[in-house]
């Protein structure tokens, strides 16, 4: 396994890292607001924290949609909460230019699911030097991943990270193939669970993507059981009032609880894995 650090977090040496904050920047105060209390419950549990937002969705189902401040307000809103809580950030990138950009400030870039084939965007972030996290397309298999590996590495960097996020399975619907996780633990880089987006039903909602937010703890435990490097979650303080994202956003007054049975379950899970090597 590789074994690399984002900041002062190691990733890929056994601990569980929490990636978490807003789908999308919805302004400085809220969402510094929403990582600072995901940070205090992370501390509490011991758990290693990175910030994640976008700041622009340049996804959205509907041209009507709320995207995010854009790249330059941004960048600024993520140095600034990097900054306020002394934590890693993670976001997407969408464009090549954007990779030199956004690695000024970010310590993770971060490719869509949508995008995760393209090449040139692929090897701008990989020549940026920093982490680089891919979602695994949900018109993929695991095993094509190890395709997406061979283009980070070949442009020059193992700081690599794979993340599940569900395949799409018929229309408006994603199911998580647990085998994916350990698929892609086999190609030596760490592997993320994506808990909220696993449970999304894309443009499920006519003009936006509709959720099931109640599964995800169901789902988070059975990734931390198969073995992950660490768990993906989009946070709000109040989910229905999310400018995306907002049907499958766990809201903060239930994430420690969340964040307790699956560090529980991984602690396990590692003692398992250690007998049966």
């Amino acid at each position: 396994m590789k074994i690399f650090k984002i900041g002062d977090i190691e990733v890929g040496g056994g601990h569980l890292i929490l990636m978490a904050g807003p789908c999308v920047l919805e302004g400085l105060e809220r969402s510094l607001e929403i990582g600072r209390r995901t940070k205090e419950i992370a501390d509490k549990l011991k758990i290693p924290y990175i910030f994640k937002a976008s700041f622009d969705k340049a996804n959205r189902s509907s041209i009507e949609s709320f995207r995010g401040p854009g790249l330059e307000e941004g960048l600024k809103i993520l140095a600034t909460i990097k900054s306020e809580l002394k934590v890693p950030i993670v976001t997407d990138i969408h464009e090549t230019y954007q990779a030199e950009l956004v690695a000024e400030v970010a310590d993770v870039l971060q490719i869509p699911a949508f995008l995760c084939r393209q090449t040139d965007l692929l090897a701008a972030a990989a020549k940026t030097g920093k982490v680089v996290n891919v979602k695994k397309g949900q018109f993929l298999s695991a095993n094509e991943m190890k395709n997406v590996i061979g283009k980070l590495e070949d442009s020059g960097t193992e700081k690599i990270m794979l993340t599940e996020r569900g395949t799409s399975f018929g229309y408006n619907n994603l199911v998580v193939d647990m085998r994916g996780l350990a698929i892609m633990k086999s190609f030596g880089y760490p592997v993320i669970f994506d808990g909220t987006h696993s449970v999304q039903l894309p443009g499920g909602a006519g003009t936006s993507s509709g959720g099931q937010r109640e599964f995800v703890p169901y789902l988070a435990r059975a990734a931390a059981a198969v073995g992950i490097d660490g768990l993906f979650l989009e946070v709000h303080d109040n989910p229905a009032e999310g400018l995306s994202d907002s049907a499958n956003m766990i809201p903060l007054d239930g994430l420690e609880i969340l964040l307790k049975n699956v560090l529980a379950i991984h602690e396990t899970a590692k003692k398992i894995c250690e007998v049966e090597q």
